[in-house]
């Protein structure tokens, strides 16, 4: 089996919306479990958050996210970014334009000094996305 490396996210109680957001993004198949499925919280009021989520699309991507139960501490935001990279401008192009809608954009996608396309934007819900796509090889 080959060893992965997949992003997985925390929300307080919006992962469903977010997580069908990205699946709106990238498309590909969502999976939801909810706290009530794994009897994970005694809080009714949490029944239906997000045990665990996982979303695949048919180019491999993979992204995971939850919800953290109110009994343990959660900061908004984060210290890491996830990043999309690749050389296919018009697929990256797209998941860049679905991504800044209701976000904010901290660098626009524009030709960078490395000779890439780069563009950094924080979603609506809050995580920090890099996109870089490779521009051509010069010899």
């Amino acid at each position: 089996m080959v060893t992965r490396l997949n992003p997985y996210l925390n929300f307080r109680s919006s992962t469903r919306e977010a997580m069908t957001f990205y699946q709106s993004v990238f498309g590909g198949t969502l999976d939801i479990s909810t706290f009530a499925e794994f009897n994970v919280s005694d809080d009714p009021d949490e029944k239906d958050n997000v045990m665990h989520s996982q979303l695949t699309t048919d180019s491999g991507l993979v992204l995971m996210a939850a919800d953290v139960p109110k009994k343990m501490p959660f900061a908004e935001g984060s210290s890491i970014s996830v990043s999309l990279s690749g050389d296919d401008e018009d697929e990256l192009t797209g998941y860049w334009n679905k991504l800044i809608d209701g976000g904010t954009v901290i660098e626009p996608l524009s030709k960078a000094p490395w000779g890439d396309s780069f563009g950094m934007a924080t979603d609506r819900f809050g995580i920090n996305w890099l996109v870089n796509i490779a521009g051509s090889a010069q010899s």
